[in-house]
């Protein structure tokens, strides 16, 4: 049996529009709070105060019992971390995902923040996952197949030597926050479906600088790599159009992939 992936009409891609830029500005407000002292539950309640001013609510909060406005996730926490009094140290990477319902659509998308210094090995895997996000949208075009946007990650990432998180995904979204299709971060085996405009995609690269294995943790939702190296994370929802792929989550991108020369086939601007 096939599987039906939504095809938003007009009025719904309009919508889904206005939820994908809430979602980035409070992304982008939140990841700008990152600060050594600050504790993670402090940035999920500011979370909660500026849903509140955009008139919007949390895609998160209640889902499957999370307990979290965001998701909140430091260093070996790949994601789903849940804001608590863990302070926030210098040399940290904080990954942020904020997901919001806005007239009935959700829009998502994380950001990896580094707090103060950090090495450079852990700049490069910064740089590595936002570029290969970019990566893979630029694969994001109607009459392309899913598996190429999904291959492009892992065959982006893992020649700088990192690894590949193979046990979450990303997904589809619209009314719902996990629609249609599955949207792994390695090129899938099968049979692939063509992609076609309308379709809404949330890309999500989680690229570990060790093994990439992970486990877990006894709250149910914190993930972690099993050796505890650094993870990092970094997210857009897409609009596949006619043309070139929308991301309705747009905002600046970082300087890093340009400022370690990090090779890729998308332009860093």
């Amino acid at each position: 049996m096939r599987t039906r992936i939504p095809i938003k009409s007009p009025r719904e891609i309009e919508r889904m529009r206005e939820s994908g830029r809430i979602a980035s500005t409070i992304l982008q407000a939140l990841a700008a709070e990152v600060s050594p002292g600050r504790t993670t539950g402090e940035i999920d309640r500011l979370a909660a105060d500026l849903m509140a001013e955009h008139e919007c609510k949390s895609a998160f909060l209640g889902y499957r019992g999370f307990a979290g406005q965001i998701c909140i996730s430091i260093n070996e926490e790949v994601v789903h971390g849940i804001g608590g009094p863990r302070r926030i140290q210098p040399g940290d990477i904080v990954k942020i995902d904020v997901g919001i319902i806005k007239s009935g659509f959700i829009g998502d998308n994380a950001t990896t923040v580094a707090c103060g210094e950090i090495p450079a090995s852990t700049k490069r895997l910064l740089a590595v996952t936002e570029q290969s996000l970019f990566e893979a949208i630029s694969k994001a075009r109607a009459g392309r197949k899913l598996a190429d946007l999904c291959g492009a990650v892992e065959e982006y990432a893992v020649p700088f030597g990192f690894t590949i998180v193979r046990e979450f995904v990303g997904h589809g979204v619209g009314r719902k926050l996990h629609e249609e299709p599955q949207v792994p971060n390695y090129r899938p085996r099968g049979k692939s479906p063509t992609l076609m405009p309308g379709m809404t995609l949330a890309i999500e690269p989680m690229i570990n600088a060790g093994v990439p294995e992970v486990r877990i943790l006894d709250d149910g939702w914190t993930v972690i790599t099993v050796d505890r190296k650094p993870s990092a994370h970094f997210e857009h929802t897409v609009l596949i159009t006619h043309g070139d792929p929308e991301i309705l989550t747009d905002r600046p991108r970082s300087a890093l992939p340009e400022q370690l020369g990090i090779a890729g086939l998308v332009s860093p601007h």
